[in-house]
């Protein structure tokens, strides 16, 4: 019933305006063709003005009100997103600056250059000054914040620096599984045909790799280190994702079959970011900036930046999944069955 009403509403909304717009044929055929259009064109004009001072004080409210529920309140979490919001303050203020002056000519010219009797319109077809400066100008500023954009992307795509931290995150139908080398700082090598979940092997882990036997591997949430580089390498399993990284300003397909790098800085530790934002419940954000399915609004997961101990405890509390896919071979394993077997011994002498 209500979509009824609703659509009932409608139909007689588009009535009301079609009955307007011929009783204002009716009503200049009464008054003259002529006469009608000189007092809609002063309509039109007055509007025109109304129109602009209700934008620009739209315009100002809607930022008043969105503006500290922006990311930019909180600025960068990382020395690399510093640079991006930089460049992104001078793109908002070189557009903006043609957006105001645009917008304002635009209504203000409507308004003041209504037809008149008094005045004479001028016409011309061409002029190649006029074509130079609006094609030219806007093409040098555009031409300046690309050049821009292409510096900042090179350097994070680039060579992270040999201190970083190597982190690899793959996406999949819908999550995100973190895999970080051990001891030896070396990631094994994956073959994708090798996948199977139900053998503790999801990313495809070749297991004949020594490489591979000190890899920890991990669901949804990230461990980092405050003020060092963090290398990731970025994959998928399935369609195309996006690491989304918020806080930090950085963003990297996940493409199937090609990885993909980036690097970035974290500046702040999660617990500095609680206290700064005055959440205590803040947690920096790994989003899926791709659509990649019906779940993909699901697709997130987490990043802890901690100080160097926290992470290394963090590490030394993990199981390197070598040892979930062959648990016989596990130290602590093995270590406890020939406990066991000495203190059977024992007890079978006496």
């Amino acid at each position: 019933m209500t979509d009824f009403f609703l659509i009932a509403i409608i139909v007689l909304i588009f009535l009301v305006i079609f009955q307007i717009s011929k009783a204002s044929e009716y009503v200049s055929i009464l008054k003259g063709e002529e006469k009608s259009r000189k007092q809609n064109n002063k309509i039109n004009g007055f509007f025109m003005i109304a129109f602009l001072i209700a934008g620009l004080i739209g315009v100002w409210y809607c930022n008043k009100l969105y503006y500290p529920k922006t990311l930019f309140t909180q600025g960068a979490a990382s020395v690399e997103g510093k640079s991006i919001d930089t460049m992104l303050w001078i793109t908002i203020v070189v557009t903006g600056t043609v957006f105001f002056i645009t917008q304002i000519l635009l209504f203000w010219f409507s308004f003041k250059y209504q037809e008149s009797d008094k005045r004479k319109p001028l016409y011309f077809t061409h002029s190649n000054k006029l074509e130079l400066i609006w094609t030219g100008i806007p093409a040098i500023v555009l031409t300046v914040l690309v050049v821009f954009g292409l510096k900042y992307w090179f350097k994070f795509t680039s060579d992270a620096p040999k201190t970083a931290q190597l982190v690899e995150i793959t996406g999949h139908q819908f999550g995100w599984e973190i895999r970080y080398p051990g001891k030896d700082g070396v990631l094994g090598r994956k073959n994708y045909k090798l996948t199977n979940p139900a053998k503790a092997n999801p990313l495809g882990v070749d297991w004949s790799d020594a490489a591979s036997h000190d890899d920890i591997h991990v669901a949804t949430t990230m461990h980092v280190v405050v003020n060092k580089p963090v290398k990731l390498v970025i994959n998928s399993q399935d369609v195309i994702h996006d690491v989304g990284l918020p806080h930090f300003r950085m963003k990297m397909d996940a493409v199937p079959g090609t990885p993909t790098t980036m690097w970035f800085t974290p500046i702040y530790t999660t617990a500095q970011m609680k206290e700064k934002t005055g959440n205590p419940d803040f947690t920096y954000e790994i989003a899926c900036d791709q659509l990649c399915g019906r779940g993909h609004y699901t697709m997130r997961g987490v990043i802890i930046v901690e100080t160097q101990p926290e992470f290394d405890a963090y590490m030394a509390s993990q199981k390197p999944e070598y040892y979930k896919a062959f648990p016989d071979l596990d130290p602590d394993k093995v270590a406890v069955n020939d406990s066991t077997s000495k203190s059977v011994a024992q007890n079978i002498k006496k």
